[in-house]
């Protein structure tokens, strides 16, 4: 590809973002970030992935941590900066890549290389995928999607100044329910090519 390309997926819980996403940076040709990108900031920064992974885009706590001349106390909030600056440097060295979540429909605002998108999907398509991927009953699986989701919008709003899950926060927003997996990757792919050739 030899024009940089930047494309931010949100998405909610259970709607298949990760794997549209997947699927899209493979036929793009490009890299996908999303928890891998913990390896880098540890090896970058002596920690360990594994004990990273426990903050990775989770919500400050209000109330156990504070902010003194710029640094916080919350892992949650380092580990989230950690990432951000790690994606800026990316995008700085005319990289290109799709990422899910980490704020990055905030992080790259205003770059003209950059697409945001979220993904959505109808709520029983939503409740049969964690039902099955996670072997939980209907109840269980309405509660993990709507803890989830309260997590995510929490996390991305500490950080970004448009609320997570609203349509004048993307360019695009998907139901991927109409179209399924395959389908929204073809349609998004079609998107992507469109914007980039125009």
């Amino acid at each position: 590809m030899k024009k940089q390309l930047i494309i931010s997926i949100g998405r909610e819980y259970g709607s298949r973002g990760h794997q549209i996403g997947e699927k899209l940076a493979a036929k793009l040709g490009i890299d996908l970030y999303d928890r891998n990108l913990l390896d880098e900031v540890a090896v970058q920064n002596g920690a360990d992935a594994k004990e990273l992974s426990k903050y990775d885009e989770k919500p400050r706590r209000f109330f156990s941590s504070r902010t003194v001349r710029g640094y916080s106390n919350s892992p949650a909030v380092n580990v989230a900066e950690l990432q951000f600056a790690l994606l800026k440097s990316k995008a700085a060295d005319g990289d290109s890549f799709v990422v899910i979540g980490r704020c990055s429909d905030e992080i790259f605002k205003g770059i003209a290389d950059c697409v945001s998108i979220f993904i959505t999907a109808d709520p029983m398509d939503k409740l049969a995928r964690i039902m099955v991927h996670r072997q939980f009953n209907q109840k269980e699986a309405e509660k993990a999607i709507a803890r989830h989701d309260k997590n995510r919008a929490a996390y991305h709003d500490y950080f970004c100044k448009k609320p997570w899950g609203k349509a004048n926060t993307y360019d695009l927003c998907v139901n991927m329910s109409k179209m399924g997996v395959d389908g929204t990757v073809d349609f998004l792919f079609n998107y992507v090519n469109a914007i980039m050739n125009k």
